[in-house]
């Protein structure tokens, strides 16, 4: 499996998803399950366009997972109570590592150049947070004396941000929406050497905000260009980013597509809003071949745009501002 994290081209990713499809549909019992009500198998699927997409819901009311195994943790979703949460069992856990370190890599480069301090409150407060666990190797790997967590405690974070940009040292703040905002309105601050990254959310703490004026309010007061963004969730293992502007990209081996909103199984043409679907070549040993609940556009360099979620959808996960 650690050969489609060096994917290069689009000829080497064509043929790692569709080894991805046959394994699957071969040892995922649901996902074989919903490709056959759907007359759809490894001899009649020859294109992107004729592959199916297990809607994500599944993974509240079933196991999907690609063998038989002994997970070695199983990553649940934040909800309210009374929500079903999503539940991903998983295998290998040096699988998801390699992911979203190697994800961080192409896109921001060596990771142990950077101070990482994650303001991730309500993901603390919970167990099974595959967010977490990122933020914490992020940090063990990182290996900055600064490095932390940070729970509600805003006058600390600004005291170190404040002293690391005094050492013009290279930092990521990685937070939830909500709190991003607490901590913009009691310490706005020039943060010229750090990047300011949201994960997305106002988990019921403040009222939900469009996009452009959540990065027109976090820019404002941290005094910096652009607001970065991070779009990942339960069900996967890869993660893809934003360097501004809401336009995320992918790792090489992960894709995302538009379906059309009135024709699930039919692609929307790029720039066309649609249910958004996602391959993650990483999630091997569960379904790689996700139909989420985000709405979006997507475009023919292969970016993105998250503009919110299916009216029947619960509201949870990650960048769920509406635009």
């Amino acid at each position: 499996m650690e050969e489609v994290f060096y994917i290069q081209n689009q000829k080497q990713f064509h043929k790692w998803v569709f080894k991805a499809f046959r394994y699957q549909y071969e040892n995922n019992l649901v996902y074989q399950t919903f490709c056959n009500h759907l007359q759809r198998n490894p001899s009649n699927v020859k294109e992107f366009t004729d592959l199916p997409f297990l809607p994500i819901s599944f993974f509240k009311s079933h196991e999907v997972v690609s063998g038989s195994f002994n997970p070695q943790s199983v990553f649940t979703s934040s909800g309210t109570t009374g929500q079903t949460t999503s539940k991903h069992l998983v295998k290998d856990l040096a699988l998801y590592e390699q992911s979203f370190l190697s994800g961080f890599s192409h896109f921001y480069g060596n990771l142990q150049d950077y101070c990482i301090l994650a303001l991730l409150p309500s993901y603390l407060e919970r167990e099974g947070s595959s967010l977490v666990y990122m933020a914490k190797e992020w940090i063990k790997t990182s290996a900055q004396p600064n490095n932390g967590f940070y729970l509600h405690d805003y006058e600390k974070l600004a005291t170190t941000l404040l002293q690391l940009e005094k050492e013009q040292q290279p930092t990521i703040l990685l937070g939830v929406t909500y709190a991003l905002l607490d901590l913009a309105e009691q310490f706005p601050m020039s943060l010229m050497h750090t990047i300011v990254m949201e994960t997305g959310g106002m988990k019921g703490k403040r009222k939900e905000m469009v996009r452009s004026e959540l990065h027109e309010t976090l820019q404002k007061a941290f005094q910096t260009p652009s607001i970065h963004s991070e779009y990942g969730m339960t069900e996967l293992l890869s993660q893809a980013y934003s360097f501004g502007n809401g336009i995320f990209e992918c790792p090489p081996w992960m894709r995302v597509f538009a379906r059309q909103t009135e024709d699930p199984l039919s692609m929307a043409n790029y720039g066309k809003t649609g249910g958004i679907n996602i391959i993650d070549l990483a999630n091997w040993h569960s379904c790689s071949f996700i139909a989420t609940e985000d709405l979006g556009k997507v475009y023919e360099n292969g970016s993105f745009e998250i503009l919110g979620r299916f009216d029947f959808s619960d509201v949870r996960g990650c960048n769920l501002m509406v635009q």
